[in-house]
């Protein structure tokens, strides 16, 4: 294991164990390696993965601090690794996609508030009959957003929000290229309004995989 990684380790056991917790602030470095067994430099250079990733917090003329650990916050890394995929892999996202936004959009069946579900019908209304693709593309980001976030579920919504980048481009391709991209689309979001609204979460999720599974099948034949 390299001296690194193995700093890594020994920090990431502390924050497990207890020994740090959210918030607390590490002791001095001088300090700390004595502890681990560890040389300041590795110490050092673990200290800057941790805080890529937002384990750690380095506050300049401050001290090293443990975050929050909230999974919305740690989950941003994810997004971070999302922007280097190929476009080979937009399949494998969308694949995903589709097995968590379905139970979502089930969950928030149940929990969603009549005032998010206005929220939603007011954004499909100010689309109109015939949005470009791109004012399309950037609402159901945000519808799906919406609907997701009703969930309840944080963890939930950091996943699906951090998947989302990949498959952006994909769906303005389509929008571009499929005859009825855009009024099929439209139609998709009034059925899964629908079913929210009529706290259905077994129709909502029907049409939440449908809709998500249109966008993969249709690039699936054109690869």
């Amino acid at each position: 294991m390299a001296v690194t990684d193995e700093a890594i380790e020994k920090i990431k056991g502390m924050i497990v164990s207890g020994a740090l917790r959210p918030g607390d602030r590490l002791p001095k470095e001088s300090e700390l390696a004595a502890e681990l067994g560890l040389s300041r430099n590795s110490l050092r250079e673990a200290v800057r993965a941790l805080s890529l990733i937002r384990i750690l917090d380095v506050r300049q003329g401050d001290g090293t601090y443990v975050t929050s650990l909230d999974p919305q916050l740690l989950l941003e890394a994810l997004s971070f690794v999302v922007d280097f995929h190929r476009d080979d892999t937009v399949l494998e996202f969308l694949a995903v996609r589709r097995i968590l936004e379905p139970a979502a959009t089930a969950m928030a069946a149940t929990r969603i508030s009549e005032a998010e579900l206005a929220l939603l019908g007011r954004q499909l209304d100010a689309l109109g009959a015939q949005p470009s693709v791109e004012e399309l593309v950037a609402a159901d980001l945000e519808f799906h957003r919406g609907i997701v976030q009703s969930s309840g579920n944080s963890v939930l919504c950091s996943l699906l929000d951090g998947l989302s980048g990949p498959t952006t481009r994909a769906r303005i391709w389509r929008g571009l290229t499929q005859e009825d991209a855009v009024s099929r689309t439209l139609h998709e979001h009034r059925a899964i309004l629908s079913a929210l609204r009529d706290r259905d979460a077994e129709a909502a999720r029907s049409w939440a995989t449908v809709h998500v599974a249109s966008v993969e099948q249709w690039l699936r034949s054109t690869l």
